[in-house]
């Protein structure tokens, strides 16, 4: 039973310490510490995307560094005419 009561305590404090935070004990440095955190995260993910897209389209090392196995793959479905529209004289 006191284990519930004491439950009920900790819960009615972090509740009662979440709405003072909104009525007249407001505390505008909890706000503004909470958006700058939450925009540094959001503004590191974006700048992770955009890094990750670029090394994803340029390589490492520019163009020339490009995926290789990509270009072997498409010389390879070319040679044995993989995922061609078929034409008239090949009848399969």
């Amino acid at each position: 039973m006191s284990a519930i009561l004491s439950l009920m305590a900790v819960v009615s404090t972090a509740f009662k310490d979440l709405i003072t935070q909104i009525g007249p004990a407001y505390d505008p440095l909890f706000y503004d510490v909470m958006i700058y955190i939450f925009g540094t995260m959001l503004f590191a993910v974006f700048l992770l995307s955009v890094i990750a897209f670029w090394l994803r389209r340029k390589g490492l090392g520019g163009g020339s560094a490009k995926e290789k196995w990509t270009q072997e793959l498409e010389k390879y479905f070319e040679r044995e005419q993989i995922g061609l529209i078929p034409d008239e004289k090949h009848h399969w």
